[in-house]
């Protein structure tokens, strides 16, 4: 299930670094850091959030990203080391299993191609996290778009 969606995201969180090809374990370890302070964040809603910066090209190799908490409203009042994000933005997105996560990724790539999306480069990548009654967990995917 695809579609495209215009959403405001509010976020707390803290901003991390490195090799696209290692952000899959860097993320998570981060994500756990953060987690530990979350108690620290008035108002979160309790979602998880990844803020990705996009891979322009091949030759694009390192890259940062924010891990944090949805937040309800806008902070103006961030824990120490924190920062608050707010994205006001045009998506294309998709939600499954996270263990599916690349091919979610391709499957949503290629139908906003078909559909003669253009993608925005300049704007964050973005994943929501969310976990399933089973102990599984379920990622939402917002790849930004141009309108």
């Amino acid at each position: 299930m695809y579609q495209k969606v215009k959403k405001t995201f509010r976020v707390v969180g803290i901003e991390g670094n490195g090799a696209f090809a290692n952000l899959g374990t860097e993320v998570p370890k981060l994500s756990q850091h953060f987690l530990g302070r979350m108690d620290e964040i008035k108002n979160h809603s309790g979602t998880e959030i990844a803020l990705f910066e996009p891979k322009r090209d091949a030759n694009h190799i390192e890259g940062h990203y924010y891990v944090g908490l949805i937040v309800n409203e806008i902070l103006t009042d961030v824990p120490f080391g924190m920062i608050y994000i707010e994205t006001d933005q045009d998506y294309v997105t998709t939600r499954g299993k996270i263990n599916n996560i690349g091919s979610l990724h391709n499957q949503l790539l290629k139908w906003s191609n078909d559909l003669g999306y253009k993608r925005d480069l300049e704007s964050y990548i973005i994943e929501t996290y969310h976990p399933m009654e089973n102990g599984e967990e379920e990622v939402e995917i917002y790849l930004p778009i141009l309108i």
